[in-house]
């Protein structure tokens, strides 16, 4: 289950890559006379947002771009805290989970279907949720789509600049591609770091995120490889306060060693009962 997780969130990412890379179709300009929903109603206003913000900060359009993505940082940072408590339960019941599926290792039917409501049970028992963990980037691809679009078709955000970069251009130094890869690794890293197992899966996703984030952010206008910038060492800042991976080891550290100081104790208890059975 953990590994379908895995997989669905890296499909998700490479089906926004493709959705991204079409989304260049769309291409008249977005005002306030243009219908449908996604456009009147999404597109629209997240232009007329950015503007806005890009305004009150000296029509510096990068620092616009930069106040909206943590305003919608924070505004995620609910089911970012939801995806953390769930990531956690799902790591301290991997060794339940792991005898679970010991114990049903025959692959008939009923015995699977044995097996997944026993996990559903533990997950249900544990207030686990195994999707929890996609549910944030499920959030997201809407989000980037409506950033890409509502740069490309805005005239003004799409002229605007931003240090070496024009917002609505690559990054001709790669520079903030780089950047935003390095912050994914590191979001990511940090994730794993926390968790009491891992597997072949976890690892590759590690370094198959970045790579996915590098190569989408060198392809596209370098206003979303900024919104990636700002997200990712958000997302880095937040682990460290919610998800601390060093406070938590140290936490498991205590707990075992706890474990074992009271396996030790409990053998010592016994220790003078059994002496005192053999002199008899």
């Amino acid at each position: 289950m953990k590994n379908r997780k895995r997989l669905l969130l890296l499909l998700g990412t490479v089906m926004l890559a493709v959705v991204l890379s079409g989304c260049s179709g769309s291409t008249a300009p977005i005002t306030s006379e243009s219908t449908g929903f996604w456009d009147h109603y999404i597109i629209w206003n997240f232009s007329r947002v950015i503007i806005w913000l890009s305004e009150v900060f000296g029509n510096n359009y990068g620092v616009g771009i930069i106040v909206f993505t943590l305003i919608i940082r924070i505004i995620l940072l609910p089911v970012m805290q939801m995806q953390t408590k769930s990531t956690r339960k799902m790591a301290e019941i991997q060794p339940q989970l792991k005898e679970l599926q010991e114990k049903y290792s025959t692959k008939d039917v009923e015995t699977q279907q044995k097996l997944r409501e026993e996990q559903q049970k533990l997950y249900s028992e544990n207030g686990a949720n195994p999707m929890m963990g996609c549910l944030p980037m499920l959030l997201q691809m809407p989000l980037l789509i409506a950033l890409y679009q509502s740069i490309s078709r805005t005239e003004v955000i799409k002229a605007g600049h931003f240090l070496w970069v024009n917002l609505g251009e690559k990054d001709p130094y790669y520079i903030l591609p780089i950047l935003a890869a390095i912050l994914t690794f590191a979001t990511s890293k940090l994730t794993m770091m926390g968790q009491s197992q891992t597997n072949g899966m976890t690892g590759a996703m590690t370094y198959m995120m970045p790579a996915l984030i590098l190569f989408m952010a060198i392809t596209l206008p370098s206003a979303l490889s900024l919104y990636w910038v700002v997200g990712n060492a958000f997302s880095v800042g937040q682990t460290m306060l919610l998800n601390n991976p060093f406070k938590i080891k140290r936490e498991r550290e205590a707990k075992e060693q706890a474990k074992k100081d009271r396996e030790k104790a409990l053998k010592k208890a016994q220790s003078p009962n059994k002496k005192r059975s053999k002199k008899r």
